[in-house]
């Protein structure tokens, strides 16, 4: 029996080498899909009761704002929000306090 470039030994550790990479991408897949499957979960609110009551990731807050105001951007500035208002007068930056919901600043641009 001839030996190729690979000795019998060389071909004996590239057989093993294989099968571990092999395992070890079949475990790597797995892990990967039970981390989808547990972030994923289902999108109805029924299954996720922080849907409806503020956590400490979410604050629930009601702005004492004019009819036909919109919200046109939020930026993250010095631990608060700032909420950038238009219509329903002249347009308005609210600053929102996320730990607590409260509003500690406004600035109206031009009226």
């Amino acid at each position: 029996m001839e030996e190729g470039p690979i000795g019998g030994s060389g071909l004996r550790v590239l057989k093993i080498i294989t099968i571990v990479m092999g395992v070890l991408i079949l475990v790597g897949t797995s892990a990967l899909i039970v981390m989808v499957v547990k972030r994923g979960g289902s999108s109805t609110p029924a299954a996720h009761p922080s849907a409806t009551a503020p956590t400490r990731d979410q604050f629930a807050t009601s702005l004492d704002e004019p009819a036909g105001t919109s919200i046109a951007g939020v930026t993250a500035m010095d631990g608060r929000l700032a909420l950038q208002l238009r219509g329903g007068g002249p347009d308005r930056v609210v600053l929102v306090d996320p730990a607590t919901g409260a509003i500690v600043g406004r600035v109206v641009v031009g009226r």
